[in-house]
């Protein structure tokens, strides 16, 4: 179930959690970012390959790309096994932005979203069927867990896909990781 908690940046207090949808998509839409539930409607193989999980989704990317300048876009499937995963949660989890919005439609596991917005840092678990928009230059990271086992669909209006330009603040250091909620 999604989940949503704010802290504060300056003593890095909790201040909310909710799993009420209707309220973590106001909450989120009074900081500017786009959050939705979307039903399921598919089940992916094991070992679906990018390519088959980009069709079997094929609608809900033209209901994506309808919304916004997104003529690329990808499919990230990270599993326990994977051999990359350190390196990529490690990467993730440094505090970055992007020059275009981040958007991703969760279609398999969970994954949390860490946005830095002006003195709050809000913690938005995202989990199969969550759908989050995150508007060019937000600061935040992202963490897949120790033991990741997600797959998203990633939308981009850079034909060089995800591009981060990382802060270097170590703001992520300071709130709970997804394995700690």
């Amino acid at each position: 179930m999604s989940e949503l908690t704010l802290y504060s940046v300056q003593s890095s207090d909790f201040l909310l959690k909710t799993r009420e949808c209707a309220r973590i998509q106001q909450l989120l839409k009074d900081r500017g970012i786009g959050f939705e539930r979307w039903p399921a409607h598919h089940q992916l193989e094991i070992n679906a390959s990018p390519a088959q999980i980009l069709t079997t989704y094929k609608r809900e990317i033209e209901q994506t790309q309808a919304r916004g300048d997104y003529p690329m876009v990808d499919a990230i499937r990270v599993r326990p096994d994977h051999p990359d995963r350190i390196a990529l949660r490690r990467k993730f989890l440094s505090e970055h932005v992007h020059a275009e919005d981040e958007v991703r439609f969760f279609v398999e596991g969970s994954g949390l979203f860490c946005l830095h917005i002006g003195d709050e840092v809000v913690q938005v678990l995202c989990e199969a069927n969550d759908w989050i928009q995150v508007p060019a230059g937000t600061r935040h990271w992202f963490d897949m867990g120790e033991t990741p086992c997600f797959c998203t669909l990633r939308f981009f209006n850079n034909p060089n896909g995800w591009v981060a330009e990382f802060t270097g603040d170590t703001i992520a250091d300071r709130y709970p990781c997804l394995n700690v909620l």
